[in-house]
Parts: C-alpha cells; sequence; structure tokens
C-alpha cells in the first residue's frame, strides 16, 4: 500500500474517518475473522468513535490502558474469545497467571489490572496477553522460556514453534489487511468490512 495513502488517513483531521481507517488497517486480520481478537492503540480523542464504528457488529471492545494521548483497546466477539480461552491447554497456561476459574469479564479484568500495572512500571505486557490475542500457545510459552529472545522469526508475534505454518498465517494476515484496506478505500463501513 503506498505510503501517501497511509500518510492521508492516519494524519487525516476528519476524526472519524481516521479512527476508522486506522481499525481497518490495524484490526483488518480480526475483522476478517482470521484473529480472536486484536489490540490497537489510540488517540484518546478517537476513543469516542468506536461505539459509533461498531455497532450492531457482534464486535466488543475495552480499554486496557490509557494515557495523557492514549489508549490501549482490545476488540474481540465474545462467543469466539470465550470459546478459544475455554480450551484445555490455553486454561492451563492461564491459570499459571492467576486466571483460574473465571468468566470472560473478570479474566478481561485481571487482564486489564496486569496491563496497567506493568505498564506503569514500564516492564512491557503481561506475558499471556498472547492467548488472549489467539497466538499459538506454542509461541507464547516460547517467547515466557526465553524471555522473548532466541525466536525462529518474527512477524505479527514471535515464531518459536513451526515457522513455516506462521509464514502461512502472517500470508493470510497480510491479504486480509490489502483486502480491508481496499474495502474502506471504497466506501465501505467497518461493519460491511466485518461481514455485517
Amino acid at each position: 500500500m503506498p505510503a501517501e495513502i497511509l500518510s492521508y488517513f492516519l494524519k487525516n483531521s476528519n476524526l472519524q474517518l481516521k479512527t476508522r481507517f486506522q481499525v481497518a488497517l490495524q484490526c483488518a486480520p480480526f475483522l476478517k475473522g482470521l484473529k480472536v481478537s486484536c489490540v490497537i492503540s489510540i488517540d484518546r480523542e478517537m476513543y469516542g468513535e468506536l461505539e459509533e464504528i461498531f455497532k450492531e457488529t457482534g464486535i466488543e471492545y475495552r480499554s486496557l490502558s490509557a494515557s495523557e494521548e492514549k489508549y490501549l483497546i482490545l476488540f474481540y466477539r465474545r462467543s469466539d474469545l470465550e470459546s478459544h480461552l475455554s480450551q484445555k491447554h490455553i486454561l492451563r497456561l492461564l491459570e499459571e497467571y492467576g486466571y483460574a476459574d473465571m468468566r470472560l469479564e473478570d479474566m478481561l479484568d485481571r487482564l486489564t489490572k496486569r496491563v496497567k500495572f506493568l505498564a506503569e512500571k514500564k516492564l512491557g505486557f503481561p506475558h499471556e496477553i498472547g492467548i488472549f490475542l489467539g497466538y499459538p500457545l506454542e509461541d507464547v510459552e516460547g517467547f515466557i522460556k526465553n524471555e522473548g529472545r532466541k525466536y525462529l522469526m518474527i512477524g505479527y508475534w514471535k515464531v518459536y514453534s513451526n515457522p513455516s505454518e506462521a509464514k502461512m498465517i502472517f500470508k493470510l494476515y497480510d491479504q486480509a489487511k490489502d483486502r480491508a484496506v481496499r474495502e474502506f478505500l471504497a466506501g465501505k463501513s467497518i461493519r460491511e468490512i466485518a461481514g455485517y
């Protein structure tokens, strides 16, 4: 995608247009159903636009942290995220981080508290956020074990296991991003891009 297009929309003074473009661009794999959730950082003044953008989509969002200028927002489809997080092998890792016997809302509350706590301490993100974002369990565990080093490749996440599968997923994510941006430029709403 030409840099001029990116620059035009991301620096646009029309807040509604700018927010919709950023969501289409950065949430495309999620909007297209390839990811269980996504996280993006948006300017504080853009937060108010989200309710209108996601009305009648079945997509929920919550702020994981906020600063004077930015919000870190998690977008998800409740049933998809609940299903993903209820898998036994996923729950096993989440329990190690204090997410035992919790409903989705409680898990998201705990994640929010952990994100805020680590952000205040300038320690990055909680390791388990990769689980919430649908990264392969082996890669989340590899990241934790290797403290973010010794990865096999890097793309949408750091890959520690099965790089050939990760390459295919990254390619699908790139295609989703191209498709979502083309649809946005053709005048489709986020609701339409997400298939609602």
